[in-house]
Order: C-alpha cells, then sequence, then structure tokens
C-alpha cells in the first residue's frame, strides 16, 4: 500500500506507457465526479491512449466529444460492476477481455474493488491501481476505500499513485456544437430566461417534495422566468406532479433529449435547481450555476465545492424517519442494523423552500 499525502504526485510515472484503461462503468453523476482524475491522466501521460471501460450510454455520450476520454470499451454487465441497460445484447466477458488487451497501465476508480480490482487484473496491464475496501484484493498500488470522502478528491488520489498531480478540482464537460443544436430543435428559442427544475432521483431517499419544487416552479416563473422541468422516463410520474402543482406555465421535458441534448440544454439555462443526482451534476460540469439539493452524508460526497456558482442545500436528518435507524453508513460498522434498513422515504424534507429561494434568487441575479 501506498499512503499518498497530498494530490500528487505521490508515486513515480509509469514508464512507457502507450495505452490506458480506466474502470468507471456505473451513473451519470459518478462518472462526472472522475473528470478531474481523467484530465490528470491526460496531463501526465500526454500521448496514451486512454479508454474508458464504461457502458453503453458512455459510448454514446463522448461521441465526438472533446476531452480526456480517447475511445469507450464496453465493460459487460456483473454484479458490482454495472446493470444491464433495457435492450442491451447480453455480451461475453471472454469477448470483453480478448477485446481489452495491450494496456500499459489499467486504472480503477469504480468502488471499492470486492468486484472491480479482479476484473482489473484480467486485462493483463502491467501495472494495476486503484482503490480498496477491506473485503477487496490488492492491487499494484493501492488506496484504503473510505466511504467519507469526496468522490472528485478520492479518484485524484489513486491517479496520483501513477505519477498524475491534479490539475482541476471541477469537473468540466465540454458541450458540442451537436448538443446545442439538439437542445435547439427540442426546446426551441428562448422568449425570457430559461430555468430548470430536476425533481426526480433514482434514490427516493434524496428526492424534495414534488409540490416544493412545484413552488419553486410558481416562484421562478413568476420572477419572469421560462421553467423546464426535466425528467427520465422512468421519472415522468414525478415531473407530471410537479407541472400539475405548479399551476403556471411550465415545459415538461421527459425523455425528449439524449445526456448530449440534456448538456445543451442546460448549459443555455440560467440555472438549474435539482435533487442531488446525475443532471445536477451534469449541469455543473458544463457551467450553469446550480442549486442543489442534498442529504448531508451526500453532500461530504459529492457537492460541488465552488460557491461563486452553486450552492448545496443540506438536510441534516440521519436517522430513518419511519424505523429511526441511523443510516449513516461507515459510522457504526459493527453494529447490526445501523447504517441501513429497508425504508425509502425521503432524508431530505426538511429542506425549507425559502431557503432554496433565496439561493436561485441570489444566484440569479446580476
Amino acid at each position: 500500500m501506498i499512503t499518498p499525502s497530498l494530490l500528487g504526485p505521490t508515486a513515480g510515472l509509469v514508464p512507457d506507457v502507450q495505452r490506458i484503461a480506466v474502470l468507471r462503468a456505473n451513473a451519470l453523476g459518478d462518472f462526472i465526479f472522475a473528470l478531474p482524475a481523467l484530465d490528470a491522466l491526460r496531463a501526465a501521460y500526454p500521448s496514451a491512449e486512454i479508454v474508458l471501460l464504461g457502458a453503453p450510454w458512455h459510448a454514446k455520450l463522448w461521441r465526438d466529444r472533446p476531452g480526456p476520454v480517447d475511445r469507450v470499451l464496453v465493460v459487460p454487465p456483473a454484479p458490482g460492476i454495472r446493470s444491464p441497460e433495457p435492450d442491451e445484447p447480453e455480451p461475453s466477458i471472454d469477448d470483453f477481455l480478448a477485446a481489452a488487451t495491450g494496456f500499459d497501465l489499467a486504472v480503477q476508480i469504480h468502488g471499492g474493488g470486492a468486484n472491480s480490482n479482479p476484473l482489473l487484473s484480467r486485462l493483463g496491464a502491467r501495472v494495476t491501481v486503484g482503490l480498496r475496501a477491506e473485503d477487496a484484493p490488492p492491487l499494484d498500488r493501492w488506496i484504503r476505500y473510505v466511504y467519507y470522502q469526496h468522490e472528485v478528491i478520492r479518484y485524484l488520489e489513486v491517479v496520483a499513485l501513477v505519477g498524475a498531480p491534479a490539475t482541476t478540482v471541477v469537473p468540466t464537460l465540454a458541450v458540442t456544437d451537436a448538443d446545442r443544436a439538439e437542445a435547439g430543435r427540442v426546446l426551441g428559442p428562448a422568449d425570457r430566461p430559461r430555468v430548470a427544475l430536476h425533481p426526480g432521483a433514482t434514490d427516493t431517499r434524496r428526492r424534495w417534495p414534488t409540490e416544493r419544487f412545484a413552488e419553486v416552479a410558481r416562484e421562478l416563473h413568476g420572477d419572469g422566468y421560462e421553467v423546464l422541468v426535466t425528467g427520465t422516463p422512468s421519472e415522468r410520474e414525478v415531473v407530471d406532479r410537479v407541472v400539475a402543482a405548479a399551476g403556471v406555465p411550465v415545459r415538461p421535458q421527459v425523455g425528449t433529449l439524449s445526456l448530449g441534448g440534456l448538456a445543451g440544454g442546460y448549459a443555455d439555462c440560467a440555472l438549474v435547481v435539482s435533487n442531488d443526482t446525475g443532471p445536477l451534476h451534469l449541469a455543473a460540469a458544463v457551467g450553469t450555476p446550480t442549486v442543489g439539493i442534498f442529504w448531508v452524508g451526500n453532500l461530504i460526497n459529492t457537492a460541488n465545492p465552488l460557491r461563486g456558482r452553486h450552492r448545496p442545500i443540506c438536510s441534516w436528518v440521519v436517522h430513518c424517519p419511519v424505523c429511526g435507524v441511523d443510516c449513516t453508513p461507515g459510522i457504526y460498522p459493527h453494529r447490526p442494523g445501523d447504517g441501513e434498513c429497508p425504508h425509502r422515504d425521503s432524508f431530505v424534507t426538511d429542506v425549507p423552500v425559502a431557503e432554496v429561494l433565496e439561493a436561485a434568487r441570489e444566484l440569479l441575479t446580476p
């Protein structure tokens, strides 16, 4: 184990590196948090090919997009790696491994490593580096996985182990002409400044009540803004509830835009207000000011560090509102039942509308 103390470099560059594999195959926000580490690798190994081992959606998002990733190689669905996408053909792990050859350096920034480290080791790279929880096998260079650490810093510490110092701590995603053109086709020209609300989140514990989003929509519409309400197809019901409760004209956008188109749409917004979920972090990465609604544990791990353009509004609830179990992972690892329960009621209902509106209006004021 190598113990880093700074954001790098904490060990030397790997010599003669021509191809780098980076395993990061999970959700949108997770990928956004990895962008500074990918930028650091590109700066440290400028002539190497960087291959992201990701999901099919990564390949679509990264097609013809400038940035640190040269290409995406889709990793098959597997426990602890990623879930299959709808209608995705079942790929073979053997076919994947046959295509994933010739790497000089393999980087695991995909979690604690119980499932990902064995996969990474099967690539046959000269040097492996990554995270390691207690139940994970070691890599050639590794750092202990500790739950409460900002995700961006976590991955920067990993790449520092192969001589790649941080070049930024702020994730940035380029918006392409194609992104803006798609957003323009779907949304049309704006006759007023636009704001977007995103009331969904995969984990329902991170969802602020829809009636609160509706109140924000109503207030911002009254302030003179055109209000978009974005969501994935699985979040249609949530979006519909916000639209119905708002009582003013708002524009639902459910599944109308690809991820690239959503990036283009957000880039032209004056503000995005969202739960702590992928679209919030996408908006920040394309340079749009954000107001995010966070549970305190996720605030520690994922909130954007800048306050000139971003306002994380925090709920301090740590006990399940149904059964009272302490749901702070990692604090009491030896007390059975603590850290997890079967309920999925929201942990962020105590965030007041007034605080969200105050932050929104402050960011919207020139």
